[in-house]
């Protein structure tokens, strides 16, 4: 498998993509990011998730570069420098509930590194728990919240009422980056909230060309960072959609699919 030109930096999404199905780091994953790091490689993440979800995982892997929160809309570093932090605009975010105001979904919105929630119970609320890293704050009005949300997220398990919701929201795309994370979540991030702009604030924030910068992911809200990396590695569970843009295809998530990639990227070294 060759990932020509040189790599000088991996850049990886979590979610689907470097954890598991239980949400965590696999041995496997670890020994192959150490690898990486020893060749001079650098290594980070960007994700969906809040900054507070992220943490642990910089942690666990000693990640010192900058990193992407809310797909790149928030740039920081692991001591807790934040580098940049767009929101969504006030207009956006009220014409996006008005939008939803009548739809079977629940709503979740994240501000100020805490994750404010329509309800604590659900099918996704758990896996929320472990991947944002803290528990739901309950509230049935969130207008506190329109001038600083740097996320909302519209959950329902009928991927057709998201879809639908998201045309209802079309107005709003060129302020907002709004995009099915997974089939179960739509998210409204800031406009510059994409994996594609947040590639590029990481490329500028780290000093590495894109054309230096390999990446990893497994939805369509890492298309973005396809598109504008040197080399992107989807994860085999991927959508086909998803799959079919990538440079490469590796294993799952569950079955170490980053670590098949890192090891693609380091050859013979």
């Amino acid at each position: 498998m060759s990932t020509a030109p040189a790599i000088k930096l991996v850049v990886s999404d979590v979610d689907g993509t470097l954890v598991d199905s239980s949400k965590a780091v696999t041995a496997g994953v670890r020994d192959a990011v150490a690898r990486l790091r020893a060749a001079g490689i650098g290594f980070s993440i960007i994700s969906a998730r809040p900054r507070s979800g992220m943490m642990p995982i910089a942690e666990a892997l000693e990640i010192d570069w900058p990193m992407g929160a809310f797909n790149g809309g928030t740039v920081f570093r692991r001591d807790g420098t934040v580098l940049q932090a767009d929101r969504i605009n006030r207009a956006v975010v009220e014409g996006i509930f008005a939008a939803a105001k009548d739809a079977a979904v629940d709503t979740w919105v994240f501000a100020d590194d805490l994750w404010y929630a329509s309800t604590a119970v659900g099918g996704h609320v758990d896996s929320e728990k472990r991947a944002s890293n803290q528990d739901p704050i309950v509230t049935s009005d969130f207008s506190d919240l329109f001038d600083r949300a740097d996320k909302v997220t519209f959950v329902s398990d009928d991927p057709e009422l998201l879809i639908d919701l998201r045309k209802r929201m079309d107005g709003f795309a060129d302020s907002a980056t709004i995009v099915q994370s997974q089939t179960y979540y739509l998210d409204v991030t800031p406009r510059t909230g994409n994996k594609g702009d947040g590639l590029s604030a990481l490329s500028d924030a780290i000093a590495v060309p894109l054309d230096q910068i390999a990446v990893f992911g497994d939805q369509a809200n890492d298309l973005p960072m396809f598109a504008r990396a040197a080399v992107s590695f989807a994860m085999g569970q991927g959508p086909e959609a998803v799959r079919a843009k990538a440079t490469h295809v590796v294993a799952s998530n569950d079955d170490d699919g980053v670590a098949e990639a890192i090891t693609a990227i380091l050859g013979d070294r």
